[in-house]
């Protein structure tokens, strides 16, 4: 009976967490706006500083200064900081060398350069601090923003119980259609999550925040960006998602960068549930319910999909549906083995989907077997 139990319980959790949860989402969010619409104010806008951390960035950092040259906003309210994390290349000469463009002579730049690489947290905890912009935003590299991205930030700012703004992000080249799908089906997730309360963790592409708001964070964080979003929703403030707003990823990540990425990732999951255990409280309502059925449960999905396998081939020989149920579960698993053994040049979407699903659950086990062990998943 416990076996059965437990058997059930795992398969419970696997339907809930990819059909149930979203089904739950779409009833619970089909009254409101499908996206969120800021008050029509007469708000000035307001000062914005734009971090931006480096680490041999060479193939990137000019799309990415004359990316920031062409945004709608203000010059003399708009100043932007790329820290060179110790890079052993040419990217603080080369973004130099970009800032002396025609085009780009106007920005209000500061590259700072660290001797040493501290990684992204150090240089986080260094820079925001001292910063005296009314809102900070957070962008990565290799991501492109919409030009007209920090006028709608400033007008969801205008809104006072807005502390964080996040968008739409996009792949430019995306590694296979199933990381495709895959983001996808997070930007859906993300959007009816904000509808509902705030969204669970913004992306490192790009997001802003409240100055007033950001809190230092510990040397050991994984996930920076979901941590400072689920901060800001702790201190009472809503992080939202405004879809119109667009960071557009440039980088393709092979399969072993993307693997390390989920594994980093993973790790990042489990501490966060671990920090931000107390969102869980049923006083914070909706943000609990979507933080439990996202984030929460997707750090034991790799051991929910083993108790499911492990116990339906126990219970094979008594129960004839758990025959059934492991048949059909070793086979998907074969499968997929045979998809990354074969490598097909044309494969089938589904297939595409189901093998990027299946392997970053592997990469979820990793990271958080990893985490669990030696405490970190960053190297």
């Amino acid at each position: 009976m416990m076996l059965l139990t437990f058997t059930l319980g795992c398969m419970w959790l696997i339907i809930y967490h990819h059909v149930g949860y979203p089904i739950l989402l779409k009833y619970l969010t089909k009254t409101k706006q499908q996206q969120y619409v800021a008050p029509i104010t007469n708000t000035a806008l307001v000062s914005i500083t734009i971090v931006i951390p480096a680490y041999n960035e060479e193939k990137y950092i000019s799309d990415k200064i004359r990316n920031l040259a062409i945004l709608d906003y203000p010059s003399n309210l708009l100043t932007i900081i790329i820290a060179c994390d110790g890079c052993s290349d040419q990217t603080a000469d080369i973004a130099k060398q970009t800032c002396d463009e025609e085009n780009c002579s106007a920005l209000n730049i500061k590259i700072i350069e660290f001797s040493e690489n501290r990684g992204k947290v150090a240089i986080i905890n260094a820079l925001l601090p001292q910063l005296n912009s009314e809102i900070i935003a957070m962008s990565d590299v290799s991501a492109l923003i919409s030009i007209d991205a920090l006028i709608m930030a400033n007008q969801a700012f205008s809104d006072p119980e807005v502390g964080l703004v996040t968008g739409h992000y996009l792949l430019a080249n995306p590694g296979s259609n199933g990381e495709q799908a895959y983001w996808q089906y997070q930007s859906d997730i993300k959007a009816r999550e904000a509808q509902l309360s705030s969204i669970i963790g913004a992306h490192g592409a790009f997001y802003l925040i409240r100055r007033s708001l950001f809190l230092p964070l510990d040397n050991q964080t994984i996930n920076d960006d979901f941590v400072i979003a689920m901060a800001v929703v702790e201190q009472g403030f809503r992080a939202i998602y405004v879809p119109t707003i667009h960071a557009i990823e440039l980088e393709q990540s092979s399969n072993h960068l993307d693997l390390h990425r989920r594994q980093r990732i993973a790790a990042g999951n489990l501490q966060q549930l671990i920090r931000f255990k107390g969102l869980l409280m049923p006083r914070y309502r909706g943000v609990a319910f979507s933080f439990a059925s996202g984030k929460a449960l997707r750090v034991f999905m790799p051991f929910a999909f083993i108790g499911a396998l492990v116990g339906s081939l126990c219970l094979s020989t008594s129960h004839p549906l758990f025959a059934i149920a492991a048949l059909l579960q070793t086979s998907l698993y074969l499968s997929v083995a045979l998809f990354f053994i074969t490598k097909p040049r044309h494969p089938n979407k589904i297939w595409q989907t189901i093998y990027y699903l299946v392997s970053g659950y592997c990469a979820n086990l990793v990271g958080c077997i990893r985490y669990m062990v030696i405490g970190t998943c960053r190297h």
